[in-house]
């Protein structure tokens, strides 16, 4: 038999297609409809063949936001295999987050065998087939994702994988979704038909810079501007774009706000970084630079001048997927910030002279009281320590912050306590702050694994943690992030900010009724009472290290303990009481 008339199943040119892609893991929650991929992946290692890993995750919400992680770090998606319907359903928040992120994810659900009398291979054999089978199964992620499919045939395979990856990671990323039914995983096709399709002319499209008469104005504005500001969210997600940025502000004498941050978009030590409230600079502003954001103020708090005009550079300027929008700019651009920020910065370095740049150097220098009263106040807020059963969380993250090293990774899922985070954890480097964009809670712990399994190979030695609310820990389905924890040995700490309950919700009620019967009768529905929550023995329950503290003198011994867990290879715990709020 010549190797041309060799036939395999679509599971095997499936795999196949995957591993050509370079695809490294498959975060996978399994069942009935994926037997013939568990089959070929058994046969593939009887074989020593290389394939992506599977990496077993006992609850959906943790493999994708495993992906979220790896994404955040790499910029590469993974595969993510889920049950039918149900899996899907688990996974859908999840892929809300990665698409409000802008994450690649390739999203893979098996689907109810459609033959019921066992007319094909893969049949309905299991009284859940018939219960399991929806009209229209990608309604469940249907708002999250960029592509939609369902697999027709095993000859496709390979071309099918091929469009899903080239669609999540062309600009904007974002989630892909895929469903594979159980007779065609199981069909037989030759290996000639199932051809491969290579990333050479089926690839991504990634977005560059500008047109130079462009750029040329970007630059004469930010050189005749008298008080530039710039406000970034997501900027960050690209290393390379943070140095730029950094570049460009010290250049041009740019002040650098922060809001609502997804990733660290410029070192909190940058003598251009003024903080997360770009309410300070809009009242001085005459040039305002959008850079890689979705919401840079709240409008009902906070109006720029009219008369300052923007200049708005995103990957998504437009933001298509937000229904309404309401920012008003003058300059909209959608092109890659690292790209048009060096080329704006090449442009205005062949024209400054030493006149402009001794002006820069005069107006950052003018800031330098701004940034001292900033840093004072954040320093006096930590001095605060609070009490025993009621840490201060500014405190709490001060005595964090001492302790972590530059290239130590900060997932960030602290809801209400953001702003102390943000203020107190000094972060200095690319990636080492990340967030999520979503409204979904729970994310961080599958990040946190996620994150740390992309640093195994390039910084085995930076510590992951994930700090999360009390409310959000209990989204987070935690013992399967401690379970993979164990199981993969990627040791992570999660500290919980222990207020009793849902804090955000209180003041959400407070801000549209500040004098109402809910204020009055201090009844906002958020507080878990009478209960005994001990997070911290989850992760005893799983070989983690754990660990409670309640009284301020005992916080920074707490956390040198759980960090030392970590330089163990023991994931950690640690539960901060900050008291009922």
């Amino acid at each position: 038999m010549s190797t041309s008339s060799v036939a395999h199943t679509a599971a095997h040119h499936f795999l196949e297609g995957l591993t050509d892609l370079g695809v490294n893991y498959i975060f996978s929650n399994l069942g009935t409809d994926h037997v013939s991929l568990i089959e070929e992946l058994a046969r593939w290692e009887q074989e020593g063949r290389a394939h992506p890993q599977m990496v077993l995750c006992p609850h959906e919400n943790v493999a994708v936001h495993m992906a979220a992680g790896f994404a955040a770090i790499t910029g590469r998606g993974q595969a993510v295999v889920v049950h039918v319907d149900a899996g899907t359903a688990n996974a859908s928040m999840g892929l809300h987050n990665m698409f409000r992120t802008r994450l690649p994810v390739l999203l893979m659900a098996g689907k109810t065998p459609f033959t019921l009398r066992g007319e094909l291979p893969g049949s309905r054999d299991n009284y859940v087939h018939f219960v399991q089978d929806p009209f229209d199964i990608a309604s469940l992620v249907r708002p999250y994702v960029k592509w939609e499919y369902s697999l027709p045939s095993g000859v496709v395979a390979k071309e099918v994988v091929r469009r899903a990856h080239s669609v999540m990671q062309s600009d904007p990323p974002g989630p892909v979704y895929l469903t594979l039914p159980r007779e065609v995983l199981a069909e037989s096709c030759a290996d000639d038909q199932a051809l491969p399709y290579g990333v050479e002319r089926y690839g991504a499209v990634a977005l560059g810079g500008i047109d130079t008469a462009r750029a040329q104005a970007i630059a004469d504005q930010l050189m005749q501007a008298q008080h530039p500001m710039v406000v970034t969210s997501y900027l960050g997600r690209k290393p390379e774009a943070v140095a730029a940025l950094e570049d460009l502000a010290l250049l041009c004498g740019v002040q650098v706000y922060e809001f609502s941050p997804v990733y660290l978009n410029i070192s909190r030590t940058h003598p251009c970084f003024m903080g997360f409230d770009p309410g300070q600079g809009l009242p001085h502003a005459d040039v305002g630079l959008l850079l890689d954001v979705d919401v840079p103020w709240l409008p009902k708090f906070t109006q720029p001048k009219p008369e300052t005009r923007w200049i708005h550079i995103d990957v998504d300027p437009i933001k298509k997927d937000f229904p309404m929008w309401g920012f008003a700019t003058d300059v909209r651009v959608q092109a890659d910030c690292a790209a048009v920020l060096r080329q704006v910065a090449d442009l205005v370095r062949s024209r400054a002279d030493a006149a402009y740049h001794q002006k820069v150097a005069e107006r950052i220098a003018a800031w330098g009281d701004q940034r001292s009263a900033r840093r004072s106040g954040v320093a006096k807020a930590a001095a605060q320590a609070g009490q025993p059963g009621a840490i201060a969380a500014p405190y709490f993250f001060a005595q964090l912050s001492q302790a972590l090293r530059p290239d130590d990774v900060v997932v960030n899922e602290a809801i209400r306590n953001v702003p102390f985070l943000l203020n107190q954890v000094e972060r200095t480097e690319a990636l080492s702050l990340i967030g999520n964009a979503g409204g979904g809670l729970g994310y961080s712990g599958g990040m946190a694994l996620g994150a740390k399994l992309a640093l195994k190979a390039t910084k085995p030695h930076a510590r992951v943690l994930q700090v999360v609310g009390d409310g959000g820990f209990h989204f987070s389905t935690p013992t399967s992030v401690y379970a993979t924890a164990q199981t993969y040995q990627l040791p992570i700490l999660t500290v919980v900010l222990d207020n009793g309950g849902w804090q955000a919700v209180k003041e959400a009620v407070v801000r549209v009724y500040p004098e109402g019967q809910a204020v009055q009768t201090d009844q906002f529905q958020a507080r878990l009472q009478g209960q005994q929550r001990h997070f911290e023995q989850i992760a005893q329950a799983f070989g983690g290290y754990g660990e409670c503290v309640s009284d301020p003198a005992e916080v920074p011994a707490a956390i040198a303990r759980c960090l030392g867990a970590l330089d163990r290879g023991q994931a950690a715990v640690l539960n901060v009481q900050i008291g009922l709020q």
